[in-house]
């Protein structure tokens, strides 16, 4: 099995976060597509069953790989012992199909799904507020470490952690149990340059999802203090190849640091105007051309 392999995400059919989004399109209809692309695995989303068995025969007839799942924590409005009860079973439906790394989404305050301005985000604002989270996020870790799942942070817009400060914040409050998951396109909407943080981060990136941007658009929504369901709406997020971000360049940074794990292909795009099948294929094909030229396909 290659040390990398490309998933998807099934958001290029449908958004939880926007139901509207492609919310008529079967779950069905994503995972045999992706597979006819050449996607080796999906992450879930909510069309996929809540039980561990349930997605395994989801995904066995498709010959697909379960990459991993998001988890919707509070941890920054509950204690570390309550997010462990709460966290318990998503980490087993995990461990059960494979998955050795966990999307974790911080949605305590977060206004990601709301039509709130970025600007108006949560925020920690003082130093005792990010060592008491950070320290129940590292007792959380080594949680679902102990049972071969690893937490992969997601920065994310309009969340607690989605500037480039506030991962070095993050992470150096952390322990070593707290994995990263690098987003290219959160990275560079939170103002960040993606080359930049992954290189700074790289020791602590355990998942990837590499999801492209149009940087005009970037603008856009800055300058007019867009909410987050505005930036999906309007096209500020792409596939790989289809946008501004130098994704060869991040490619030799993973790896050069012997990355091992997943791609995965990610952009939050209505499929209406972004049609799913040609901008997933679009996204494969790139990173795929990518791995080949540097002989790891």
């Amino acid at each position: 099995m290659p040390a990398i392999r490309i998933g998807i995400n099934p958001i290029s059919w449908s958004n939880d976060d926007l139901p509207s989004l492609g919310g008529e399109t079967p779950l069905s209809t994503a995972l045999s597509e992706g597979k006819e692309i050449g996607y080796e695995g999906f992450e879930l989303n909510g069309k996929f069953p809540k039980d561990a068995k349930g997605v395994g025969d989801v995904l066995r007839p498709y010959d697909l790989a379960l990459v991993s799942g998001w988890y919707s924590s509070r941890l920054a409005r509950r204690s570390a012992a309550e997010e462990i009860d709460a966290i318990a079973s998503h980490v087993e439906l995990l461990a059960q199909n494979g998955a050795t790394v966990l999307v974790y989404g911080e949605v305590a305050d977060s206004i990601q799904g709301q039509r709130i301005p970025l600007v108006e985000r949560p925020r920690f604002h003082t130093d005792e507020a990010w060592q008491t989270y950070a320290d129940k996020l590292t007792e959380l870790a080594r949680f679902t470490l102990s049972h071969g799942v690893r937490l992969a942070y997601h920065h994310h817009m309009g969340a607690y952690v989605e500037s480039p400060a506030d991962i070095d914040k993050l992470m150096a409050l952390t322990g070593s149990e707290v994995g990263l998951l690098f987003d290219s396109g959160h990275c560079y909407m939170g103002g960040g340059e993606p080359l930049q943080v992954l290189r700074k981060h790289i020791e602590r990136i355990c998942h990837v999802h590499f999801k492209d941007v149009r940087k005009p658009v970037v603008q856009l929504a800055r300058n007019n203090l867009w909410s987050f369901p505005d930036c999906i709406i309007n096209g500020t997020f792409t596939v790989p190849g289809d946008g501004d971000i130098d994704f060869a360049a991040l490619l030799d940074v993973l790896l050069a640091a012997d990355y091992q794990g997943w791609l995965v292909v990610e952009a939050e795009q209505d499929p209406a105007v972004a049609p799913s099948y040609a901008y997933a294929k679009k996204g494969y094909d790139t990173l795929r051309a990518l791995l080949q030229e540097r002989s790891l396909a």
